[in-house]
């Protein structure tokens, strides 16, 4: 980090709130969600179980979960409004992000003055339906009506094909929405707390937080990452064309981090899943394909970069696993939205509670005491 006098830009190594959600540790390769090794929760829990641990501080009981469940889903459905827009979106072109983007303005339509839990339960339930009837219209497709007697992960899936999704596409779906549900003070994270902080409502944040992950530099695009896999083909081919591309200047999508300085832990829990995923129900050359191309390109920056240690990111294996869902690759940062909503939420009750305005200082670096010259002179 390079300073002058107290100026950090970027505010990169500058604490700026104190959390009890996530905990990241980029040397270690260390994510803690709520307390539970990512590994630990990922693999474990339903989406609406982390949903709750991140809301309330514990695991639900059963009561509790089935509490959840139910209300989620009485809240899929969307106002007729937001459906008119994602229609005149989806005539304009418009890219699944920015449909994201506008849509999520009008969640609380109809909905009137409501609590923060209320209102968050709210968000969380139609973002979700919102990127899937989003996709469908864009294919020339009506959209799904939600499925109240399926889970969150399970009703996505339903809700972009129209067919139950099998238990193994389930369980991929929740292990990477609970992957990707909180990572520290990142920069939607940040907007999220940021609006929130100046006592606006949590729809408002939430827009923010989505227009934030929308960036380039902070949502990344995993797509290319799996265009490399199917551009190599073959594993035999593995050596050579990622060797072109370092020779070439290029960087190979799907890894390295700016945090993490070894493997990236969401990319160990998410090869994990996609394996299991494939296993069941899926193409396992394509999952052994990625393998091989994963190992000759960690090989290969490690000649060509030397010291820097550039590891898998979670990139990598959530394009492979989103593929493997069946998603298309323009949705697949929705889908990301879908599960970190959950965290920027969670992070907005923690800024409520601390209920302090974030104001940091600039330092002006302009001219100074101007003469002022009339129009006519000018």
């Amino acid at each position: 980090m390079s300073t002058n006098n107290g100026y950090a830009p970027g505010l990169e190594g500058i604490v700026a709130a104190e959390t009890e959600l996530s905990h990241v540790d980029g040397l270690k390769g260390e994510l803690i969600i709520a307390g539970f090794p990512l590994a630990r929760l990922a693999t474990n829990a339903t989406f609406e179980e982390t949903v709750f641990l991140l809301w309330h501080g514990r695991l639900p009981n059963q009561q509790e979960l089935a509490a959840l469940k139910n209300e989620l889903a009485a809240l899929r459905p969307l106002p007729p409004a937001t459906l008119t827009l994602l229609r005149e979106a989806a005539d304009a072109h418009t890219t699944p992000m920015d449909a994201l983007r506008m849509a999520s303005a009008t969640l609380d339509l109809g909905s009137g003055p409501q609590d923060h839990l209320a209102t968050a339960k709210m968000i969380v339930a139609r973002l979700a339906t919102i990127v899937a009837s989003y996709h469908r219209l864009r294919q020339r497709q009506e959209p799904v009506a939600p499925n109240p007697a399926l889970g969150h992960a399970a009703n996505f899936l339903y809700m972009l094909t129209g067919e139950a999704p099998s238990d193994a596409r389930v369980r991929g779906l929740e292990t990477y929405l609970n992957t990707v549900v909180d990572h520290g003070l990142n920069a939607s994270t940040f907007a999220a707390r940021v609006i929130v902080a100046t006592q606006s409502d949590l729809v408002s944040a939430i827009t923010g937080a989505i227009g934030a992950l929308k960036g380039p530099l902070h949502g990344g695009a995993p797509g290319p990452a799996l265009d490399t896999v199917f551009e190599i083909g073959t594993a035999d081919r593995a050596e050579a064309v990622l060797q072109a591309k370092l020779e070439a200047g290029e960087r190979l999508m799907g890894f390295g981090h700016r945090v993490y300085k070894v493997r990236d832990p969401r990319a160990e829990v998410l090869g994990a899943a996609a394996e299991k995923m494939f296993q069941a129900d899926g193409d396992m050359a394509l999952y052994e394909l990625a393998k091989s191309v994963e190992e000759t390109a960690v090989r290969l920056l490690a000649i060509h970069k030397p010291g820097r240690n550039l590891q898998t990111n979670v990139e990598f294996y959530t394009a492979l696993l989103l593929h493997g869902l069946g998603l298309d690759t323009d949705i697949f940062t929705p889908t990301f939205a879908i599960g970190r909503t959950a965290g920027w939420l969670a992070h907005c009750f923690e800024q409520i509670k601390y209920g302090r305005l974030i104001r940091p200082q600039s330092r002006y670096t302009g001219v100074m005491n101007r003469e002022w010259v009339p129009l006519a002179e000018r």
